[in-house]
């Protein structure tokens, strides 16, 4: 059982071990030696839960990406393809299964289909209709609705959900949704509170609530009291502007600059080198994983601090260690027992500062640039609603620079949702300098983004400048290295999202925030489920609860930290849970939907 995942109120390894045993039993129905195909959107994030050696000790001795083009030929007994429900796979499939059934190999295979966390009927329609759905011997479900990151963080990977719904207006994904939420209640007991806003959110409600009725006996017959009192569905239109600005946190960096997937991230190996080793040691692999999760101690304390608090802290544990090691002098046998006892961890702590240390410098030789600091001076006006109702000459610079293209458009967007929309003139002029420079490719992305609501011309009230000054969305006096206020992981923004969830656990709770929520899209819900409740979670004043905020299309580090921050002052009673259907930055949020 992977450690990181315990320690929290909620056992989040419970997830983890319910995915793992519907795999191991699916598996058991396939007797004999395995090879797994696996669609791509999946070969990362499962192998959070299910590990090699686990797969291993079932007779899975290959493991194949789902391609246009045939695996290699395999001595095996099984061939196992293991994908979402998405048409397009199924001719994967459908040509894999084709093409190996077709080929001289001597053993003789059979062809199952396990679907990722549900079967699709017009999935198994475009097998039949491909003429290969005879070929399979077993079609079924593998039920892994969450992909297990933290011991407080749980998501989806679901990727265009976002997209899917706003540009789509396909609303598949929200039943995905839904099915995971009723999973949740079926790992840890019944959740007597919800509370939503955005359109999103209120059709998952909808949703859980009508797959609750249709199980009602079990609801009602469950006398577990679950260790979640609260679910917050938060719309990712709603606060679009928090995947937009540029996270200031350490793990928020490293997303920002390098990509961190599926709880991990690619370095330059030589980076973590000394100077006498890059002489003298020759690479095998031209980049290093980093795993990043808090199995790692010292990436725990680090992970949410805004970037400008890392490196004392850093060379504070330098000092420590050094004390450790010089610690050894002078002393008696048991004394050198004691601390031979304890040299793996010491050993272990420099191991894991020379690490952090490597990828602070590497951060920091971004941070410092004249770039990162422009286009951050930037953001930070647009947020302040400097100059939003105007063409950005930095803006201008970018393109005539040829920018990537989605570092232009985030800082449009984010221009764009600052002043609740830009005036007519002013996006014709970006959309014209787009196109003239980046080409007629760059219209269906512009198209895209102004379908799914996030480009668009100015009408009516400014909602944000209203909802910076109600909610202290900007705060100049924020401390970066003894925080007070969520708005130290972007420096001078507190994300709208979380200013929400804080407000949700404060006396009077959201109906505060009624005149102010009025200014965003979407309705609001308050439901209470029909199971005994304790009353003073209804009342917001309990000891201490367990609230599980759910992003509906995708958090931000920043986020995730900025939540972890509400739950560990002294004076909280609430401890956050994070769920999502995505992790995201402000890169792969608007490529998703760019399709460029």
């Amino acid at each position: 059982m992977s450690n990181h995942l315990q320690g929290g109120t909620v056992d989040i390894s419970l997830i983890q071990t319910a995915a793992r045993n519907n795999l191991i039993n699916l598996l058991e129905k396939c007797p004999g030696t395995k090879a797994i195909v696996w669609d791509n959107s999946l070969a990362g994030p499962t192998g959070l839960v299910f590990q090699y050696p686990i797969l291993k000790e079932h007779d899975v001795v290959k493991m194949y990406p789902l391609r246009n083009v045939p695996f290699p030929e395999t001595a095996v007994k099984h061939i196992l393809f293991i994908t979402r429900p998405k048409l397009e796979l199924m001719d994967l499939v459908a040509q894999n299964v084709h093409s190996d059934s077709n080929s001289r190999a001597t053993v003789k295979k059979q062809y199952h289909l396990f679907f990722v966390s549900r079967k699709s009927w017009l999935c198994i329609q475009k097998l039949q209709e491909s003429g290969m759905f005879g070929s399979l011997t077993l079609i079924e479900e593998l039920k892994c609705d969450f992909f297990t990151f933290d011991s407080d963080l749980i998501s989806m990977e679901i990727p265009d959900v976002y997209k899917e719904y706003y540009l789509e207006n396909d609303p598949t994904c929200l039943y995905q949704v839904a099915q995971a939420i009723v999973f949740l209640q079926k790992i840890y007991g019944p959740i007597p509170k919800f509370w939503g806003k955005g359109v999103m959110a209120q059709q998952v409600w909808t949703l859980v609530n009508r797959l609750q009725k249709e199980n009602n006996n079990n609801f009602i017959n469950d006398q577990r009291t679950s260790p979640i009192s609260q679910i917050i569905l938060i719309d990712r239109s709603v606060d679009l502007i928090s995947p937009l600005v540029t996270q200031l946190t350490y793990e928020g960096l490293i997303d920002e600059i390098y990509g961190i997937n599926n709880g991990s991230v690619h370095i330059a190996a030589d980076r973590f080198l000394s100077n006498e080793e890059r002489n003298t040691k020759s690479l095998t692999e031209d980049k290093k994983q980093i795993i990043l999760n808090s199995g790692d101690k010292l990436f725990s304390e680090i992970r949410d601090k805004n970037f400008n608090a890392v490196g004392a802290y850093l060379s504070k544990q330098a000092k420590i260690i050094s004390s450790q090691m010089e610690d050894r002098r002078d002393k008696t046998v048991q004394e050198m027992k004691l601390f031979v006892q304890r040299l793996p961890q010491i050993l272990a702590s420099k191991e894991a500062l020379a690490k952090h240390t490597a990828i602070a410098e590497c951060v920091k030789e971004v941070t410092d640039s004249f770039e990162f600091l422009d286009n951050l001076q930037v953001e930070q006006e647009f947020l302040n609603c400097i100059d939003t109702d105007k063409v950005s000459p930095y803006i201008e610079d970018l393109i005539a620079q040829q920018q990537p293209l989605v570092k232009v458009l985030r800082l449009i967007c984010l221009q764009c949702v600052a002043n609740s929309g830009l005036k007519s003139k002013v996006l014709d002029y970006y959309k014209k300098e787009i196109v003239q420079v980046y080409g007629v490719k760059s219209l269906l992305a512009l198209i895209n983004l102004e379908k799914a609501g996030i480009l668009k011309v100015q009408s009516g009230t400014r909602q944000y400048a209203v909802l910076r000054k109600a909610l202290r969305l900007t705060m100049e006096d924020t401390s970066e290295i003894n925080p007070t206020d969520i708005s130290y992981v972007h420096s001078v923004y507190a994300p709208l999202s979380v200013r929400i969830a804080e407000q949700m656990t404060k006396v009077g709770g959201w109906k505060q925030l009624q005149d102010v929520l009025g200014l965003l899209p979407g309705p609001v819900f308050d439901e209470n489920l029909a199971i005994a409740a304790d009353p003073s979670v209804e009342n917001g004043n309990e000891s201490h609860s367990v609230v599980l905020v759910f992003f509906v299309g995708g958090c931000t580090f920043a986020e995730i930290s900025a939540l972890r921050f509400l739950s560990q002052q002294e004076d909280s009673n609430v401890e956050f849970v994070i769920a999502t259907t995505k992790l995201i930055n402000g890169n792969t949020f608007l490529k998703s939907i760019m399709e460029v």
